[in-house]
């Protein structure tokens, strides 16, 4: 409850450690046979890569847009710099949503410095951001007192809040920055992580299991067992070779992997890290208890997707960047409908529908194939083959009793 109860008062903290579950896992970190969980070593797991980089990879493919309101209608407008190359020209938009969002899923938080500004006025009365250069999470230190963070340190410099770009998310109350998932999940990547460590040791000699070492032509007292577990652990522990007579038998008590639970305790910790990072574990390969999961097609599974996992995060960046990087009644939009791109039959047959309601020009069709409209010798021979270019009205039923 440290940890919390600074947050109350003036405080100095890792930009990483989130809640007193860091500091359990870095006090885990200074015991033996254990292996530390930060930021960076939770990478080592399969299931924490894979949904990092599922939820990164979509969020940084989502083309940004920028619009405002003209007399109720929702126009398009140029994008500033800052969401073209928001690093410069070395790192463009791509790069950067996607290095962004990794630190969001994985850290809480993510920061950058403001090195350029832009002439137009924002709501702090400064230039708006014209470039963003990100800064490496793990070198992020915040001071501050109550709510309110006061200082950033970035490689051991101090920065004013104006000077520095910070996002969070899974927020709480009262607290300057966002949790961490990988604090959260520390105990579940901890045992995986440890099972891959042993995993490693065992193949290389250098792990030994519980086990029972057993003489079988006599009794041993208490001493001559402590000299012979002695013995064999040097040996072993050292890689060595344990040479003995044939009375000692050894009979590992700790099965090895295939022949223990030591698979089914690593795919039940890959559920449970799916879940901490919001991916659907069948999405990144994890096996599913209590049956299979079917979709009638990949548009409706990516749907479920957007809306209960991804969606809440992409309207996050949304509000960010509406709030800080554009001026006036301007707003932006990440344009998720890559994520919901449906079978080709499917979509023609929802943009004929769209095209016969009236609600979608053929024009506009066209476009969101990336094909130019039609040209008059393509609409003269329509009337060729076709007899008429006009769309034919539906028929129409009588209505008993009407008046023709």
């Amino acid at each position: 409850m440290g940890a919390w109860s600074r947050l109350k008062g003036a405080f100095t903290r890792d930009a990483q450690i989130s809640s007193p579950e860091d500091l359990l896992a870095q006090a885990r970190g200074q015991r033996t046979h254990r292996t530390p969980v930060t930021n960076d070593t939770a990478l080592r797991n399969a299931a924490v890569w894979a949904a990092l980089r599922l939820r990164a990879d979509l969020v940084s493919s989502f083309p940004i847009d920028v619009y405002r309101y003209v007399n109720g209608i929702q126009v398009e407008v140029p994008k500033p710099p800052v969401l073209v190359t928001p690093g410069g020209s070395e790192v463009g938009v791509r790069e950067w949503m996607y290095s962004t969002e990794f630190d969001l899923d994985r850290g809480g938080n993510c920061f950058g410095l403001i090195t350029e500004r832009t002439g137009v006025i924002g709501p702090d009365g400064r230039g708006l951001p014209g470039r963003i250069d990100l800064a490496e999470l793990n070198a992020v230190t915040v001071r501050g007192t109550g709510a309110t963070i006061t200082k950033f340190v970035i490689n051991g410099k101090e920065y004013d809040p104006w000077e520095v770009w910070h996002e969070k998310q899974y927020t709480v109350a009262g607290v300057p920055l966002g949790l961490s998932p990988v604090a959260y999940a520390a105990w579940t990547i901890e045992e995986s992580l440890s099972a891959q460590q042993f995993a490693r040791d065992w193949f290389a000699s250098g792990a030994v299991p519980l086990a029972e070492l057993k003489n079988t032509s006599k009794t041993v007292d208490k001493e001559g067992a402590r000299v012979a577990r002695e013995n064999f652990r040097a040996a072993v522990d050292s890689s060595g070779l344990f040479v003995h007579g044939m009375d000692w038998e050894y009979k590992p008590i700790q099965a090895v992997a295939s022949q223990s639970s030591f698979l089914e305790a690593r795919q039940y910790g890959a559920a449970d890290i799916a879940r901490f990072f919001g991916v659907p574990g069948d999405l990144i390969d994890v096996a599913v208890s209590g049956g299979s999961v079917t979709y009638a097609n990949i548009g409706q599974r990516n749907l479920q997707f957007l809306i209960m996992n991804l969606g809440p995060a992409v309207a996050r960046r949304e509000d960010a960047f509406s709030r800080k990087l554009v001026s006036g009644p301007r707003f932006v939009k990440l344009n998720t409908d890559a994520l919901l791109r449906m079978d080709p039959e499917a979509r023609a047959r929802t943009i004929g529908m769209q095209i016969t309601n009236r609600t979608l020009a053929p024009s506009e069709a066209r476009a969101l194939e990336n094909r130019p409209p039609f040209t008059e010798d393509q609409l003269a021979e329509f009337d060729r083959l076709f007899g008429s270019r006009s769309v034919p009205a539906p028929p129409t039923t009588a209505v008993p009793g009407a008046t023709s």
